[in-house]
């Protein structure tokens, strides 16, 4: 408890809970054509392939828009790119309560729901940004269990399409940004943490790095793997066990939830052991969790098992792996952290279409499962290799901080 309170009074924790109700609000919005992909796929009849490209537009067009984002941000500042970005969603959600009727109508709200998803480096940064280094892991945990939203989008958006359709959800959203936009506009306050006359190139140094690149394809198995999960798990709960479109809402809000609680508890471990060592046992529980919901798939319980403990370790290395940007690019943390969440998202991007294919083609979803296992056991073989430089420069022995 002492550790705890020496922590909110070591930083600015307006800014911190600001950074948290935008990005769970940014999340939420983010994922919502996959909260009512069951009415939609209804709806317009659509087809297995279709379902996955209509849920993959809006994560590719967020993963797209981080890094500019992360940009904008060094120079007009953090706070005022959170309110240019709330003002775009506003208009996105407008957008898909007055035109949305059709397929070709879907896809191009999909690319419009991606300004929610851009969200993600710049609200890390903000919220972490006036935290000492032995505390950024648990600040950076705080502000990404905004991950939360898409719980919430799970559980609320099926409700409301259910009683006013589905259309009129993105006119409730586009009603509630007012909230985290007063939020932070009246709370929130720049971090000092930031290289003022750094130049484009210094800003954008980690595109040129070998460990950019490894941080991001880490973070497309485990933020990708949550958010890819979470847009197409309403549709599979519905499909493969006929459960109702509220009750598939329902069932996803609970991994969701769980991933983004866990993801504190991931930045805070890491802090404590290490974010490379709490990434090994992610990567490992992920990639055998994975095969066994694909094996698993006539059980529900035994599935719903599965799922849970999937996510709670997929959320808990969203936290590990933001434990350790900061560390790396202490000066940078927004772009760095951009660039990172955009491919990171891109990922989880290729999951529902992963899925929806392996479904139409093979007959089963087992395939899709399979696929990102392999996926997450490459990562595991990639952390293992570079983290015996990257606790030779920059990191201590496990990835914690350096007490200097």
């Amino acid at each position: 408890m002492l550790q705890f309170r020496d922590f909110f009074k070591s930083g600015h924790s307006p800014t911190l809970w600001s950074a948290f109700l935008y990005f769970a609000f940014s999340c939420a919005v983010w994922v919502i054509n996959g909260a009512m992909a069951p009415f939609i796929t209804e709806s317009l009849k659509l087809t297995p392939t279709q379902m996955g490209i209509m849920l993959s537009i809006p994560i590719f067009a967020g993963a797209l828009m981080r890094f500019p984002l992360g940009i904008l941000a060094q120079y007009i500042g953090r706070k005022n790119a959170t309110l240019v970005e709330m003002a775009g969603i506003f208009i996105a959600m407008g957008y898909g309560y007055l035109f949305v009727n059709d397929y070709n109508d879907l896809l191009a709200m999909g690319v419009l729901l991606g300004v929610a998803g851009a969200s993600f480096g710049v609200a890390l940064s903000l919220g972490s940004g006036s935290f000492p280094p032995r505390y950024k892991g648990l600040a950076m945990g705080i502000v990404g269990a905004g991950n939360v939203g898409t719980a919430v989008s799970a559980l609320l958006a099926p409700v409301l399409a259910q009683k006013f359709g589905w259309q009129s959800v993105y006119g409730f959203a586009a009603v509630s940004v007012a909230i985290p936009a007063l939020v932070m506009a009246i709370y929130a306050k720049e971090p000092p943490d930031r290289a003022p006359h750094a130049s484009f190139r210094e800003h954008i140094a980690c595109l040129f790095e070998k460990d950019g690149w490894a941080f991001s394809l880490i973070y497309a198995v485990t933020f990708g793997g949550f958010i890819g999960l979470i847009a197409f798990m309403p549709t599979y709960f519905y499909d493969q066990f006929g459960v109702s479109k509220v009750q598939a809402g329902q069932l996803t809000m609970m991994a969701a939830f769980l991933g983004a609680a866990l993801r504190v508890f991931g930045g805070w471990l890491s802090d404590l052991w290490g974010g490379v060592n709490t990434l090994t046992g992610v990567l490992a529980i992920t990639t055998v969790s994975l095969v066994l919901c694909g094996l698993a798939e006539n059980s529900l319980p035994v599935t719903m098992l599965l799922f849970l403990v999937c996510f709670a370790a997929l959320g808990a290395g969203n936290g590990a792996l933001f434990q350790l940007v900061p560390l790396r690019w202490p000066l940078s943390t927004a772009v760095a952290g951009s660039m990172i969440g955009e491919i990171g998202a891109l990922g989880g991007g290729l999951i529902p279409n992963a899925m929806g294919l392996s479904r139409q083609y093979g007959g089963t979803y087992l395939w899709g499962f399979v696929s990102i296992a392999v996926c997450a056991a490459a990562m595991l073989v990639l952390l293992r290799v570079m983290q015996i430089r990257w606790t030779r420069t920059w990191a201590e022995k496990g990835g914690r901080a350096r007490s200097a």
